[in-house]
């Protein structure tokens, strides 16, 4: 039996555009938070395209028109993601975030709603970002649970934007909207949303079409002088888990924010990064 006869993902939909172009669409309802089976999810196509030759692009864009990727799943249990194969042998969040970046197949993220702390981590690890100029949101918030984002935004954030800017979006914790993160490199392009997947879905085919080894050699020279060495992101990973088991802040803030609405399709999870600093600095 192949791989696409095989897989039967839970949380997200492989659909094959063409034997060199891969759309994958997020679809964990109610806000598309990160937890353990969407990461095994995505450990099992890792380890699929990671030996494969034919995938040029994978596109990944989300079923729910407002969530990109929302978050972290902060209800789960993370031994259960760590429990999780780890070829690369770091933290599940890091396993997958490394490999992804590393991929001979171009990676493109397309978002179209909110794509906050691990959801902005897994578009900062794709090679390109494109957002709907109206309906993208991207932001950072974990320095309002009192730790650093633990998926390796701060290591991969200043290439993109500037030292300056990655403290901006870091230490702030807000959001951005499309058109300030295209201003800032927090994004390639924002794109009106009329336009958005007829852009995305043409520049995916058009790049689907060149050579494997071309695209893959060229990748491998951009991020030989753009990357940082694999080892440095189980750092951020070690430092957020610590937090959240040793820091009284991390757990108090989760706790309001559960019961202010954290991941149900409430206000709350639309508007966290401007909401979160009142909450967690009450």
């Amino acid at each position: 039996m192949s791989f696409l006869e095989d897989f039967t993902p839970t949380h997200l939909k492989l659909t094959v555009e063409s034997p060199t172009f891969w759309r994958v669409s997020f679809d964990n309802p109610p806000v598309n938070v990160i937890g353990p089976p969407l990461i095994s999810d995505l450990k099992t196509l890792l380890t699929e395209l990671e030996g494969n030759d034919t995938v040029n692009v994978v596109l990944f864009d989300s079923a729910d028109p407002d969530f990109f990727l929302a978050h972290w799943d902060l209800a789960a249990d993370p031994a259960q993601a760590e429990a999780l194969p780890s070829p690369t042998g770091y933290a599940a969040w890091a396993d997958v975030t490394v490999r992804l970046s590393k991929l001979a197949a171009v990676t493109i993220s397309a978002i179209r709603g909110i794509a906050r702390g691990a959801g902005s981590e897994f578009a900062l690890a794709t090679d390109m970002r494109f957002a709907s100029l109206e309906k993208a949101v991207l932001g950072q918030m974990e320095v309002g649970f009192a730790a650093v984002a633990g998926g390796g935004a701060g290591g991969r954030l200043p290439a993109l934007v500037g030292r300056g800017r990655a403290f901006e979006i870091l230490l702030g914790g807000t959001d951005y909207d499309g058109a300030t993160a295209e201003k800032y490199g927090y994004v390639n392009r924002a794109i009106p949303d009329e336009a958005f997947e007829a852009f995305v879905t043409a520049y995916a085919t058009r790049v689907a079409g060149w050579n494997h080894q071309a695209l893959a050699e060229i990748k491998s020279f951009v991020n030989k002088y753009t990357r940082l060495p694999d080892a440095e992101f189980p750092l951020h990973s070690d430092a957020f888990w610590s937090a959240a088991a040793n820091r009284p802040e991390f757990r108090t803030t989760a706790t309001r924010l559960f019961d202010k609405g954290l991941q149900q399709r409430a206000a709350l999870e639309y508007h966290l990064g401007e909401d979160i600093a009142g909450i967690a600095q009450s």
